[in-house]
């Protein structure tokens, strides 16, 4: 029994990897292109293990999936690979389209391919899993209710479009092919390996060096927070037990304000790492110019996924945030090298005031 992996060397991916392997010996493939937010240095402590291993290469490479699901035989796969960061999209959709619209397109082709060729027993225990977000629900208002799984789709983004396109796609291959398919979307993550452009990692990094913490707008922009560990768990769960076909939504409960996390963020590293004058790193906080088609507030009802799969996250968000925090002071070696020179003049283009 083997699962593929895509994406596996990314930031969820490689915390699913980590946490697959911990709790059980059933091998993984991992297949990641190695793009910047991939980085193998987050499974070094696989090392040497049998049960994983990583194959580089590209989910838009149809005669590569081929040959590694004809190989292995896997059971299911878990698709992360994705181009996931809402402001790169907005500076290059491109790639977008490629990896997101195309590498999903290509991969469910592999998939159905290969499980055509199963025999029955083999094609009803096989699954593919499609993990995606809540943005392809676009904004709410703020008392709106939060999304259900029959919410519509409203995508402002190049990013959140190219993933409903990809969710498109995998609940049309289902109904048309029959395809074994689970999709999840979630809220925002959190946790450790996540690389520094998106919120929390972004101003832990840039409180420690001294410089600004940028906040776009008002900073009162609302998002659920779901803590890494607790997404793998809802997923390990959602790939065990959930129905064909179906959407689960997973949400951390922890609806925050953008501004109210970056201080929760420095009142945690006030306490665990003081800067040396005395001061709060709060005095950092900078606002800079809104992101174009900002949205304004996401929230995630998961009720369906407890009801039905009896999932709901352990960490609230102070527990949660405290372990990537201490994460992050522990590992400045993987943060000085995931922050090169392309990444200095990305932050520095992105967030002028």
């Amino acid at each position: 029994m083997t699962i593929l992996v895509t994406g596996g060397a990314g930031f969820i991916g490689s915390n699913f990897v980590l946490d697959w392997l911990a709790g059980c010996d059933e091998p993984v493939v991992n297949l990641d292109a190695l793009t910047y937010a991939g980085n193998l240095r987050n499974l070094a402590s696989l090392a040497g293990d049998s049960r994983h291993r990583f194959v580089h290469g590209d989910i838009c490479d149809a005669a590569l999936l081929d040959a590694l699901l004809a190989e292995h035989q896997p059971r299911a796969i878990v698709h992360f690979a994705a181009e996931s960061h809402v402001d790169r999209s907005i500076l290059g959709p491109q790639a977008f389209i490629q990896t997101n619209v195309v590498g999903s397109f290509t991969l469910l082709e592999a998939a159905r391919r290969h499980w055509g060729g199963l025999d029955a027993a083999a094609r009803e225990a096989w699954r593919l899993l499609h993990v995606s977000t809540d943005e392809v629900y676009g904004s709410l208002e703020p008392q709106a209710p939060a999304f259900t799984e029959t919410h519509r789709y409203e995508p402002n983004s190049p990013y959140s479009a190219s993933k409903a396109a990809s969710d498109h796609l995998v609940r049309a291959y289902h109904h048309t092919y029959g395809l074994p398919v689970l999709t999840t979307n979630c809220s925002n993550n959190y946790g450790p390996y996540h690389f520094p452009e998106k919120l929390i990692p972004l101003i832990i990094h840039h409180a420690l060096a001294g410089q600004p913490l940028p906040v776009y707008g008002d900073g009162q922009q609302v998002r659920d927070w779901l803590y890494v560990g607790d997404h793998c768990a809802a997923i390990r769960r959602v790939l065990q037990t959930g129905r064909l076909g179906e959407t689960y939504n997973i949400g951390g409960c922890n609806e925050k304000t953008n501004l109210d996390v970056v201080r929760t963020v420095c009142a945690m590293l006030d306490e665990l790492s003081p800067r040396g004058d005395g001061q709060s790193y709060a005095t950092q906080i900078a606002f800079v110019r809104d992101r174009p088609g900002h949205d304004r507030r996401y929230a995630i009802d998961a009720g369906k996924i407890e009801r039905e799969l009896g999932w709901r996250p352990a960490e609230t968000f102070e527990t949660g945030l405290r372990k990537p925090i201490l994460w992050y002071l522990q590992h400045q070696d993987w943060v000085r090298e995931v922050t090169s020179g392309e990444y200095r003049e990305w932050v520095h283009r992105q967030y002028q005031p």
